[in-house]
């Protein structure tokens, strides 16, 4: 995570190989200068990290609120190991904004715990577009990058908990 007093977005040397790992991204259309932005970020950092570009799969959703149904497709209709969701919601006069960013974070949190499946938060949530700018790909990194990590090395601690079916198969004959 960016903070004002660190940018987090820097490439970690610890972070495990995306080589054998296929991503869903869902990117929101809305605020494209910033989603844009975000997503290639994650894109960066995944083939930086070995992930091979066609083990990359993008999808576009209208907004924010609907990047948690465009996670979910990818977790019915795909083989990926985990989706990364991009999206900016920026404060405005109204409260759409609370109903936006409460809806998609519960959302993507009922997602990852019912399907099972490493979904990685990108989405900014700002005050004003300054912000967001300074998020994706600014001053304080970008929120692209930041989340495509945290997907890599959910992905990763998945594989290595899950046990192996020959674990499975023993406890089936005991």
């Amino acid at each position: 995570m960016a903070t004002i007093h660190r940018n987090l977005s820097r490439l970690d040397p610890q972070l495990p190989s995306a080589a054998d790992m296929k991503f869903g991204i869902v990117v929101s259309q809305w605020n494209p200068q910033i989603t844009g932005a975000l997503l290639e970020g994650a894109v960066r950092t995944l083939r930086a990290a070995g992930c091979e570009e066609q083990n990359i799969i993008v999808k576009e959703v209208p907004g924010t609120f609907e990047l948690a149904l465009g996670a979910q497709y990818f977790a019915e209709y795909t083989d990926v190991d985990g989706v990364i969701v991009l999206g900016c919601v920026i404060q405005g006069e109204t409260r759409h904004f609370d109903y936006v960013c409460q809806g998609v974070t519960q959302g993507v949190t009922q997602l990852m715990l019912s399907s099972n499946m490493p979904v990685a938060f990108g989405v900014l949530t700002t005050e004003n577009l300054q912000q967001a700018i300074d998020r994706a790909g600014g001053k304080y990194g970008n929120k692209g990058d930041e989340a495509a990590m945290a997907a890599i090395r959910m992905v990763a601690l998945q594989i290595e908990m899950a046990p192996d079916e020959s674990e499975d198969d023993r406890k089936k004959v005991n």
